[in-house]
């Protein structure tokens, strides 16, 4: 075997390993870090672009899973985005399209937990690595192209060059924000579209849709949010158990 071969084999090793579980201490101060992120306004302004990434991403896939054109996908500098996509306006595709966004977080931190949980830790970032390069082919915005270049810069950085230790940081710092980040743009939504500024929220898109109310999309999402933040943290913290 050449040194070449050697060499991807070895990276083909550590990608698909296990790595050691990470001391406790460091399960709950990156949650304590990701919760302060999620509740504290002047950092949420910021951080919330990452929820904007999956949560347009999560659009982005299930148009594509249920066969529909994806046109493009923008994030804007407010934390905004825009997923379009073309096909049947109506039907299970488009319904399914228009729920991914705000379930896409929620259902992303809980697949991180279990990867964590399974001590998979250099896997997550990697699979995290072709998923934002996937999302980066759709980007038809230059805030977006940035946006998820830093995000998949930072990953790629901190998987290739960081120790152990940091690498499980940034891990679980991202699972529990995404955990955590997933339930505060459900409340923000149903605050906008009871004071009148989100007459066309994916909710009131479902609700046209399906002719089920708005609120019942809103505690949908809310349920799933809730959901899968219980279950991801109970995997995360049983360790300490």
């Amino acid at each position: 075997m050449s040194s070449h071969d050697q060499t991807l084999s070895a990276l083909w090793d550590q990608v698909t390993g296990t790595q050691p579980a990470p001391p406790g201490w460091l399960v709950l101060v990156t949650g304590a870090v990701a919760l302060f992120a999620v509740l504290a306004r002047p950092i949420w302004h910021v951080t919330r672009n990452a929820v904007t990434i999956a949560h347009e991403g999560g659009h982005g896939l299930v148009a594509l899973a249920t066969n529909r054109k994806l046109a493009g996908i923008r994030l804007h500098s407010d934390t905004s985005g825009l997923t379009l996509s073309y096909g049947r306006p109506t039907g299970p595709g488009m319904v399914l399209t228009a729920a991914a966004g705000y379930t896409a977080p929620a259902l992303l931190g809980l697949g991180c937990a279990a990867l964590l949980v399974a001590d998979r830790i250099t896997l997550l970032l990697w699979l995290a690595i072709v998923l934002l390069l996937a999302l980066l082919l759709r980007i038809r915005n230059a805030f977006g192209l940035f946006i998820v270049l830093v995000a998949g810069g930072a990953f790629f950085l901190v998987s290739w060059f960081g120790s152990a230790e940091v690498q499980a940081g940034f891990a679980y710092l991202g699972c529990w924000f995404l955990l955590f980040g997933a339930v505060r743009p459900v409340l923000e939504l149903q605050h906008q579209r009871r004071i009148g500024w989100a007459r066309d929220s994916d909710a009131d898109q479902l609700a046209r849709l399906t002719h089920v109310p708005a609120l019942a999309w809103v505690t949908v999402f809310l349920l799933v949010a809730l959901a899968c933040l219980a279950l991801g943290a109970s995997w995360l913290l049983q360790p300490l158990q």
